[in-house]
């Protein structure tokens, strides 16, 4: 079978002998173990702007890493690539309107170039490491414009596309001002998958309405004398690894240390990224609604919020940090007692099977996210979970795991009360309740699992006919 070729922003690394850091990570690595391949990647390095990389002598990046049939390929990119394509268009402009933030989106031309520049750069790299028959799988939004470029480059393999984001209705994609040329490098993609069907048929809609296509059965898209295939692919996890990362770790001495300071009290925890997108602002004055309407859970309650810090060198970042530390502080000292502490913020990240045994120790998930492609934080909350005595998620409507995860309390991230009431519900439900919603989450899960997902995507990818020209040989 021929070779995968997975292609994104960055490049997870690989130590012999442990397993691979994150669900994605495992499932691509696993993918490419199975029939050989490579990944590429940004190295996460800049170089000067005075040694753009065009001007740098053609040939292949280095190897960084092999393992076994697999070898990773990096590239680095200049310090003004780094502010155009990565802080610029990708962070700047696609991925507030991606997520609805219109208001904290910009655009400059000068960006957008800048992004086509490193598209261009990572497709130069790949024109030189693919075979003939090598499939290609690109991944999210820093990679729109890739196809575009490798088709200009004469390639005619198989190339996918999978976006962990959601995608916006065509109003809303509209407001970047290149969203035309945008949407036509997609095209050159021979099969683009989504978390959801909403996500899936927004893309159509814009297909149909401004560029002219026609949609057939089966997710096929015409466009511009083009056959591209659409499809919903929820990303899962490792069920079972999860739960027994998180039973590995229950004994482990910070464990220990948080049973006896909660004594008693019930757990609330939350994982986010430290990202507007997430709805922290909204999930602390929800909280802080919870303590005021319910006083009765005064001292029986405890909520831990983890935000791990995001592109730290973005003001927009830098100011939902600040107004965070300000509001834990604040709700603290409103209903804070000599032997209690309602609320814990910590601005750090923490090894998943750390978070594991913290998530199954916990009564109460909550993961309420503005808009979110899928969220794997909820997945995993309910893998963690004991099925004798499971904790209850409470879910955003607006996440994609919504979509599955129907068994949770579903809530509205902007309506305060809604989620202060769902809390309480939540830390009052029955053994028997809890149980039964635990167990549809897990039957879903399992169903749509993490090997589920990599296996449908790159099945559907090799089964595409290949369009019969040339890769260059590796």
């Amino acid at each position: 079978m021929s070779r995968l070729v997975v292609v994104s922003n960055r490049v997870a690394p690989i130590t012999e002998g442990e397993p691979t850091a994150g669900g994605l990570a495992a499932g691509v690595m696993d993918a490419l173990r199975h029939n050989g391949g490579l990944w590429f990647g940004w190295s996460g390095q800049t170089l000067p702007d005075v040694v753009p990389p065009e001007s740098l002598p053609p040939g292949m990046p280095p190897a960084i890493a092999r393992s076994g049939p697999v070898t990773l390929y990096t590239t680095d990119l200049t310090q003004r690539d780094y502010n155009e394509y990565y802080r610029g268009f990708a962070n700047g402009t696609l991925w507030p309107v991606l997520h609805d933030q219109t208001a904290l989106a910009r655009f400059d031309w000068a960006e957008f170039a800048g992004y086509r520049r490193v598209n261009t750069h990572f497709a130069r790299h790949l024109a030189d490491l693919v075979a003939p028959d090598d499939v290609i799988w690109a991944h999210d939004y820093h990679l729109l414009c890739l196809a575009g470029q490798l088709r200009e480059m004469g390639l005619r393999n198989r190339i996918g596309l999978f976006l962990h984001t959601p995608w916006p209705s065509p109003s809303v994609l509209m407001t970047v001002p290149a969203h035309a040329e945008l949407v036509r490098a997609m095209a050159q993609y021979d099969l683009i998958g989504f978390q959801t069907e909403r996500d899936r048929l927004a893309f159509a809609d814009y297909i149909r309405r401004e560029l002219g296509g026609e949609e057939a059965a089966g997710g096929l898209l015409h466009v511009h004398g083009r056959l591209i295939r659409t499809g919903v692919y929820p990303i899962g996890v490792q069920v079972d690894a999860l739960r027994a990362e998180a039973v590995a770790g229950a004994g482990h001495a910070q464990m220990q240390a948080l049973h006896r300071a909660l004594g008693e009290r019930e757990l609330i925890m939350s994982v986010e990224r430290l990202d507007y997108s997430k709805g922290l602002r909204q999930r602390f004055a929800a909280y802080e609604r919870f303590l005021a309407n319910h006083p009765a859970w005064h001292r029986r309650v405890e909520y831990l919020q983890i935000a791990p810090p995001s592109r730290s060198d973005v003001e927009a970042y830098q100011a939902i940090r600040r107004e965070l530390e300000g509001e834990a502080g604040r709700i603290n000292g409103r209903f804070a007692e000599l032997d209690w502490t309602p609320l814990r913020y910590l601005n750090r990240s923490f090894p998943r099977a750390a978070l594991m045994p913290l998530y199954a120790a916990a009564r109460v998930g909550l993961v309420t996210p503005l808009r979110d492609g899928m969220n794997l934080v909820a997945k995993e909350y309910v893998a963690a979970q004991d099925p004798a005595n499971p904790g209850v998620l409470v879910l955003s409507q607006f996440a994609g795991a919504a979509r599955e995860l129907d068994a949770a309390l579903l809530v509205n991230p902007h309506d305060e009360a809604g989620v202060a009431a769902a809390l309480d519900q939540a830390l009052s439900m029955s053994l028997a309740e809890r149980q039964a919603r635990h167990a549809a989450m897990l039957a879903v899960m399992r169903r749509n699992s993490l090997e589920r997902w990599r296996d449908r995507f790159e099945g559907d990818l090799r089964a595409l006919p290949a369009t019969g020209a040339r890769g260059r040989a590796a």
